[in-house]
């Protein structure tokens, strides 16, 4: 009976296989582009290895990408039929049903059952690194917390995986508002595994959150050779360290940035490389500042992936793209192919997570871009009020979700509600007073406020 490293069975698995396994894993968890190949090499070894092929499985999933997520369903279905489930441990058929829950669409009953498992299997560490990962998707900052917290105690910490544990442990305390534990773990975890890059990132995280933007850029600089190369996050902690250099005033540098590493003529067109790319172009849209011509190039990208309904985060997005293009008929080709896609599975289909997430907050958020981008601000608030303590439940974080807090912002004032934009400032402002957007937006509703007092 050949086993993994923490002696969990590996059914029909050879010992090369399980060795290429234990690699892509180390991969995976250092968000290194080597997991594939690894994971490839697995299968060579043993094509009808249940943990093979759940992970390949998985790896179809975790870029958001719709046509992966096809490949993998086709293939993963011929390994259900080749093997039977009565071949398998417990824990590989809770892999199984989790890989199967969510290829079918529901990343939320996915998650529920690598919870399960992670109770019984305390140290399997896929399990915890997928669950991690669906509860960023579907916006679940307590499971993001809790999910690794309540597993830690089972790891050794001599165990060359618990570091790595730690920055997922510390992304999920910053995503559930423990700013300073969120620090003190993710430092640690960075100072036992300097390429911990998710564990950089939630550092770099937990001062984005506390309007320290000088220390995450110290921070990221110290570090530059550890983060910049050889992963999947480069991008997306480029995308953080051009947020750092917006908040200071140094809009010629961010836009450096957006063309060195964000999105240029080189860049591979990821979903998760282009949303960071829109999210950015956007807030410089909402500060007034001149981008450059980028938008067009961008909503180019966008519309050569030509993206059916698979994940309602990356279609408001897209749509950010095209407003900011000035491409308004792609965004409302958008909105009306999901419009259609709702009609067809239902706004409540059980078991289809994306359809709840794009009724609920995928579609309103992307009519008020459009209102935004047409001037039409009053519209804008009217749509994203309702939605701004709900903005969570289609996914990503809070530094990302921020973008659609300050277009509510912007379109209050805009539309003249000052009562509402001095609400939503002193929220902010008492959150994070070192936030210079927070101080910029708060001057100038002052200023209306005083011009109308004179009028």
């Amino acid at each position: 009976m050949v086993t993994d490293r923490h002696a969990h069975t590996m059914t029909h698995t050879d010992a090369d296989a399980v060795r290429h396994y234990e690699q892509a894993l180390d991969h995976l968890l250092f968000f290194r582009s080597e997991v594939v190949k690894e994971a490839g090499a697995a299968l060579d070894a043993s094509p009808r290895s249940a943990m093979g092929n759940v992970l390949r499985a998985y790896l179809g999933l975790l870029g958001t990408e719709e046509k992966d997520a096809a490949e993998a369903a086709t293939a993963f279905g011929t390994f259900r039929q080749d093997v039977p489930a009565a071949d398998l441990t417990p824990r590989e058929r809770m892999h199984v049903e989790a890989a199967s829950t969510w290829l079918d669409g529901d990343l939320h009953g996915a998650g529920r059952i690598l919870a399960e498992l992670a109770v019984t299997y305390p140290q399997d560490a896929l399990a915890l690194a997928v669950g991690h990962q669906i509860d960023f998707f579907t916006g679940n900052a307590v499971l993001l917390r809790d999910r690794i917290g309540g597993a830690l105690s089972a790891w050794d910490r001599d165990d060359p995986h618990h570091g790595l544990l730690q920055g997922m442990y510390a992304f999920g305390l910053e995503e559930a508002g423990h700013y300073d534990l969120a620090e003190r773990v993710g430092l640690e975890a960075v100072e036992r595994n300097a390429r911990d890059v998710w564990g950089i990132h939630a550092v770099v995280h937990s001062y984005e959150m506390q309007g320290r933007h000088e220390d995450g850029i110290r921070y990221l600089d110290a570090r530059t050779d550890h983060w910049t190369t050889g992963n999947y996050l480069t991008v997306h902690n480029w995308w953080h360290y051009a947020l750092y250099l917006m908040e200071t005033g140094r809009t010629d540098k961010v836009l450096a940035v957006y063309d060195a590493a964000v999105h240029h003529d080189g860049s591979a067109g990821a979903a998760m490389e282009l949303l960071d790319a829109s999210a950015l172009l956007w807030r410089l849209h909402l500060a007034g500042a001149d981008t450059g011509g980028r938008w067009p190039a961008l909503a180019d990208a966008w519309a050569r992936r030509d993206d059916g309904a698979h994940y309602a985060f990356n279609d408001v997005h897209a749509v950010m793209a095209y407003v900011g293009a000035d491409r308004l008929s792609d965004a409302q080709k958008l909105i009306h192919e999901r419009e259609t896609w709702l009609r067809a599975v239902g706004p409540r289909h059980p078991g289809l997570s994306n359809a709840a997430m794009t009724a609920d907050i995928g579609l309103p958020v992307c009519r008020a871009l459009v209102a935004y981008g047409q001037g039409r601000y009053a519209e804008t608030v009217g749509l994203l009020l309702p939605l701004r303590r709900r903005f969570q439940d289609f996914g990503g974080s809070h530094a990302q979700r921020d973008a659609l807090q300050k277009t509510l912002v912007e379109a209050a004032l805009h539309a003249g509600y000052h009562d509402l934009g001095r609400t939503l400032l002193s929220e902010r402002i008492n959150l994070r007073a070192r936030c210079p957007w927070n101080q910029d937006a708060w001057t100038r509703l002052m200023r209306r406020m005083n011009t109308a007092v004179v009028n």
